[in-house]
């Protein structure tokens, strides 16, 4: 039986969904998946989770003793035996739902096809790093190969299930639009700071631009480097009173080093590396940043919201969706640096106005991107699939 398994005693187990991921590990979809898993009732649906190429012990994270991860351990590169791997799991399995995620494993939905599951999912959360706009002609054929078999997709933003018609042609129909979710209970704005804070001991609180995300080309940390310089130059009177705070790690880390030492400004940037106390580091922000090539739905972003931070972001992907100009933030067209420093020098020049589209911007989270209304969302979905 897929859709629920008797037990020894005859009770009817809660149908299993299969989630399938690349990685169990640190991200925004792995910790949305593990909020879905944690907040999901456990009379409801069973949860399994795999993973393409294993897991960290991100997965302590996972608070319910029912839930099993499995690794189909893939060698790099082309693994044919990776399918039959799965294609077993999934018999003995027998999951009534079958949730893949992303271009690296929408292709397994053909073996979830054969192996006999009826209903299939597949969820496209953001962009690949490699095709940051959604246009690499071998992904767009891989994706519309996969279409005839995926009975319903999951689209993190309105600009996804625009995307996933124009470019993949899927039918609106099978489209549902789901909005990430925010702990606004962990995310908030409190009084908790980080202890290592390098300007902890200023006589004055200086004002401190963040950013949060994988150091990346994609990520254009490369941009708010150069703008924060522009805005330092350009405002003489606020030398010593502007703080960059950069959070996370990543290939640019030593280049975006280095450009901040030519650039004069490497006394007021503060490189964080990977750090476990995100929330704290927001706490000691004023403004938030997000000058990013392209975005599905930016956790980032949301995170930044429930922590009662403006958040200044490019005029791209799903970041129109959650940042409102002149209320929540500021919007500014891709690459067009000089819109991003006038963004910035406002909110230097008016920190009332910064604090005002801060609280603006907790607000709206608490309202429409909780993790509540996020689980609630996913449940109808999977409701919906079983009648």
């Amino acid at each position: 039986m897929s859709a629920g398994d008797e037990t020894a005693v005859g009770r009817t187990l809660a149908p299993l969904i299969v989630h399938v991921i690349y990685r169990l590990d640190v991200g925004g979809l792995e910790n949305g998946l593990v909020n879905i898993i944690n907040r999901m009732p456990a009379d409801e649906f069973r949860h399994a989770i795999v993973c393409l190429a294993g897991y960290s012990d991100f997965r302590a994270r996972i608070r319910r003793d029912d839930v099993e991860v499995h690794s189909l351990d893939k060698r790099p590169g082309k693994d044919p035996a990776m399918y039959l791997r799965l294609w077993r799991l999934l018999r003995r399995l027998r999951p009534a739902i079958v949730h893949t995620r992303n271009l690296g494993t929408v292709d397994l939905q053909w073996v979830a096809w054969g192996s006999g599951i009826a209903r299939r999912v597949h969820g496209e959360h953001g962009w690949d790093a490699a095709d940051p706009l959604g246009r690499n002609p071998k992904n767009l054929r891989i994706r519309r190969a996969c279409r005839r078999v995926i009975g319903r997709y999951v689209a993190m933003s309105q600009d996804l299930a625009r995307w996933l018609q124009a470019q993949v042609g899927v039918p609106p129909e099978r489209i549902r639009q789901i909005y990430s979710g925010v702990d606004v209970g962990r995310f908030a704005p409190t009084v908790d700071l980080p202890r290592d804070l390098p300007w902890a001991g200023d006589a004055a609180r200086p004002f401190v631009f963040g950013t949060v995300g994988r150091l990346d080309p994609v990520k254009r940390q490369a941009l708010l480097l150069e703008s924060f310089a522009q805005v330092l130059h350009g405002q003489p009177e606020l030398e010593g009173r502007l703080r960059l705070l950069i959070v996370g790690n990543g290939p640019m880390q030593a280049a975006l080093r280095e450009q901040a030492e030519r650039l004069g400004i490497a006394q007021s940037v503060w490189f964080t590396g990977a750090r476990g106390d995100v929330p704290e580091l927001m706490r000691a922000m004023d403004v938030f940043v997000l000058p990013s090539m392209n975005e599905g739905i930016s956790n980032t972003i949301l995170e930044a919201m429930a922590s009662g931070l403006p958040v200044i972001a490019a005029r791209v992907g799903g970041n129109p969706e959650l940042v409102r100009p002149g209320v929540t933030g500021a919007l500014y067209n891709d690459a067009a640096s000089d819109e991003l420093i006038q963004a910035m020098v406002q909110y230097v020049r008016n920190p009332a106005v910064a604090r005002q589209h801060g609280a603006a911007g907790r607000a709206r989270v608490v309202s429409d991107f909780s993790l509540d209304a996020m689980v609630s969302n996913y449940l109808q979905l999977y409701r919906d699939l079983m009648v």
